[in-house]
């Protein structure tokens, strides 16, 4: 468990850490995508293995990334907005998936992990970069921000969920 949650919450930090504008990355039909997107992405899926030790170990583990992301990133001196805006999509995308995740406990593993990821991913993205750059960046700039990182973050929590359950016989 400590190992999965150790994992979840360097992903979570990473991600956080290469999210602002100094860290787009352009994407032909998008636009553009934050380079923490690719990290972020892995982190959904890395939670839901958590749920093999039970719910509540699940929810300590949220907690535990949400804080070393705010100690984190005032150490480093990340704007508040971007704090803020991290601390709040973590809470309530990854608690809802963690809901939405043990509903799905009688489905595969796969259509657990996607089930889950079609609240948690688009929550996510909405939340933190409504809080982070509304305002600060143009509204189309936003959108298609948001439009390619959902996608993108979906994707990778598809792949790695494939991954996880060939590797495992889950898929």
């Amino acid at each position: 468990m400590i190992l999965h949650s150790l994992i979840y919450i360097l992903a979570v930090l990473g991600a956080n850490y290469t999210t602002t504008p100094d860290w787009f990355i352009p994407l032909p039909i998008y636009g553009q995508v934050a380079l923490g997107t690719f990290i972020f992405g892995v982190t959904f899926t890395q939670r839901d293995r958590l749920h093999h030790y039970g719910r509540s170990a699940v929810y300590l583990t949220i907690a535990l990334a949400a804080i070393a992301n705010v100690v984190m990133s005032s150490v480093l001196q990340v704007d508040i907005r971007i704090i803020i805006a991290s601390f709040v999509a973590i809470i309530l995308s990854e608690t809802a998936d963690t809901a939405i995740y043990q509903w799905l406990l009688q489905k595969s593993w796969f259509v657990r992990v996607m089930g889950s990821n079609a609240i948690s991913v688009p929550l996510d993205t909405v939340i933190f970069w409504s809080i982070a750059f509304l305002g600060q960046l143009p509204i189309s700039q936003m959108v298609k921000l948001i439009v390619g990182e959902i996608i993108i973050k979906y994707g990778i929590g598809a792949l790695t969920a494939l991954y996880r359950g060939k590797q495992t016989g889950l898929a």
